[in-house]
């Protein structure tokens, strides 16, 4: 009788068990997911490059139930309960600035202009609805200049400021001549005087705060140096300033300086603007001007126009006594000479000051000169919902009185991909250099995919961009050679504070909660990403009314790209199907055995 090899191998009985279930494993699997086999290898090999031409590719929904925890909703729109849309007047809902919940707050130091969120409980769940007659914003650059009347329906800006050119309505369409208060005649020839004061050709000067931005024609213009603005202004009588500026395709958030610091981490900027922006600067022991210092990057420019400056010619313009001017001019310098400031121009209209790069030379002028003294106990680098101080937020500790604080940064374009300094000083406790160079090479690969997954991400469809949960800055960085711009919000609460690391590499961002709604106007944003925040916040309030929220900041032809646990993108998926929205669940670059999956709406057709 003939004996089998194998029985007198029990181990290599095993082995090709072992290699059969495998084999018919991986080929189930196969035929279950719509994703190809050729997808599956991207696994590995996330650069290999994929055939995804024909669009009914991705229309298969994905086959999680052998895999994965949750159902998917398979819910038909017959059975599907939608969400209503808002009554008419929601149109311009401004959740956090409503006018009608301003009058519950006092008006001193405008403290009514500040954030004032709606509890959970009055927040409606309703879709906010577009204007009558809404259009897809003029592409860039020809947005810059153009706005459809009926998307920002507003006159009142076009009347008040008529004599300074801040915007014109012609017919259909609001024309922007770039004038302002400072610049009737147009902002070119007021930022040719900046020229001739401060280095904008160089790239040292890369990120800057415009306070009182009007409709942002000061940070329009500076694009034209490769320098990006984050333009600021309340809701106050110039009514939508900052929807005009957003949907000129210029980054602009809601903001006053009021009582609380301003949402964005210490030394974030190379320079800070006001052109008669009507900040009592001298007011309340410094307070606001402290506040500018803050936020100043160490050796940062100070930019102001208006009055007093230049009073001598202007006092009669103004309308004011040559006198008081004169007294509030003093003021202002004593002030900015006790912030260890220094004047290095006054020219026509502008006057310019740049802090200290270091503390060593101030820390012994206090002890002459009758000086807010160097803060103690607060964080500089916190700036959501915290009161300001009187006080001067300390530089981080130098040797040498050459040194910069915080240590320098390279010129733009270079700083974009350098390890930022306060990665390479080790301030951000388990962020290295190293994980830095990978978090870079990580967000190459993801943007890449997103751009074959949705086809209109380069062709210039998407001027304005959100990123929720910006982390290290990454996806902002690698679309920073197309004609967008994104807002990197980073939540306050985090278990990493990253913003100041998103301001060193060059671009710009904001601290965020979102269990509340965004400092901005309905229909603002041309693309979402959302990496993860759904699990950040899932059991810190209701995620439909973040969805909401998008919903609200959305255009109507926007995109949003979710990326998270397949877990949470089927709970999340439930709810957009009811907000309307098309979604599609597709595998991330990570391939059909990973369980971060994207949820992809795509408006844009």
């Amino acid at each position: 009788m003939a004996i089998s090899p194998l029985s007198h191998h029990p181990l290599l009985r095993l082995l090709l068990v072992a290699i059969l279930l495998s084999f018919f494993y991986f080929l189930g699997s196969n035929i279950n997911s719509p994703i190809s086999s050729s997808s599956s290898r991207s696994y590995s090999r996330p650069c290999l490059q994929l055939n995804f031409s024909n669009q009914s590719y991705f229309s298969p929904p994905l086959d999680f139930e052998p895999h994965h925890l949750l159902p998917f909703s398979h819910q038909t729109t017959q059975t599907l309960q939608f969400f209503p849309f808002c009554s008419g007047n929601f149109t311009n809902y401004l959740p956090c600035h409503d006018p009608s919940r301003e009058k519950q707050f006092g008006v001193g130091r405008f403290f009514h202009r500040e954030r004032h969120c709606p509890e959970s409980i009055e927040k409606p769940r309703c879709l906010v609805p577009k204007p009558k007659g809404y259009k897809r914003p003029f592409p860039w650059p020809k947005c810059r200049d153009y706005a459809w009347f009926k998307n920002v329906p507003s006159k009142k800006l076009a009347e008040y400021k008529k004599t300074q050119n801040w915007v014109r309505l012609e017919g259909e369409r609001l024309f922007f001549p770039g004038g302002g208060t400072s610049f009737p005649m147009g902002v070119k020839g007021y930022i040719d005087v900046i020229k001739r004061l401060l280095p904008l050709k160089s790239g040292r000067i890369r990120t800057v705060l415009d306070v009182g931005c009007g409709v942002a024609s000061f940070g329009a213009f500076l694009m034209d140096f490769n320098i990006l603005t984050m333009s600021v202004a309340p809701r106050d009588i110039h009514d939508a300033q900052v929807q005009f500026a957003l949907e000129r395709g210029l980054p602009a958030m809601l903001g006053v300086l009021s009582t609380y610091r301003l949402p964005y981490s210490s030394r974030s900027f190379d320079m800070v603007h006001c052109s008669r922006c009507l900040v009592p600067w001298t007011n309340h022991d410094g307070l606001y001007l402290l506040e500018i210092d803050r936020l100043l990057r160490p050796g940062g420019y100070w930019v102001l126009s208006g009055p007093p400056i230049n009073w001598k010619v202007n006092y009669k313009g103004w309308e004011r006594e040559a006198k008081d001017l004169e007294m509030e001019q003093n003021r202002l310098e004593d002030l900015a000479k006790r912030l260890c400031w220094k004047k290095i121009a006054e020219r026509g209209p502008v006057a310019v000051w740049r802090k200290p790069t270091n503390h060593l030379h101030c820390s012994q002028k206090l002890r002459t000169f009758k000086s807010p003294q160097f803060c103690t106990t607060s964080n500089p680098d916190a700036g959501w919902y915290i009161k300001m101080d009187p006080c001067i937020s300390r530089l981080p500790s130098v040797n040498d009185i050459k040194d910069i604080s915080g240590g320098d940064l390279q010129n733009w374009p270079k700083r974009l991909n350098s390890a930022p300094p306060r990665i390479k000083s080790g301030t951000i406790e388990g962020i290295t250099t190293q994980l830095f160079d990978e978090d870079n090479q990580a967000w190459k690969r993801r943007v890449s995919y997103y751009g074959v997954i949705l086809k209109s991400l380069y062709d210039g469809k998407y001027r304005n961009i959100m990123d929720m949960n910006a982390g290290l800055g990454g996806f902002a960085a690698t679309l920073v050679k197309y004609p967008i711009w994104v807002m990197n919000a980073v939540p306050f609460d985090a278990e990493k504070n990253t913003l100041g690391v998103v301001y060193e590499r060059g671009l710009i961002g904001t601290y965020m909660n979102w269990c509340e709604a965004f400092s901005t106007y309905p229909r603002t944003y041309d693309l979402i990403h959302a990496n993860g925040v759904f699990s950040m916040y899932m059991h810190k309030c209701n995620i439909v009314d973040i969805l909401l929220e998008m919903y609200r900041i959305l255009r109507p032809q926007g995109a949003v790209i979710i990326r998270d646990h397949v877990d949470i993108i089927v709970k999340v998926k439930g709810i957009t199907d009811q907000m309307r929205w098309n979604g599609r669940v597709l595998h991330s670059e990570n391939g059909p055995f990973h369980p971060e999956k994207i949820l992809l709406v795509d408006n844009s057709e």
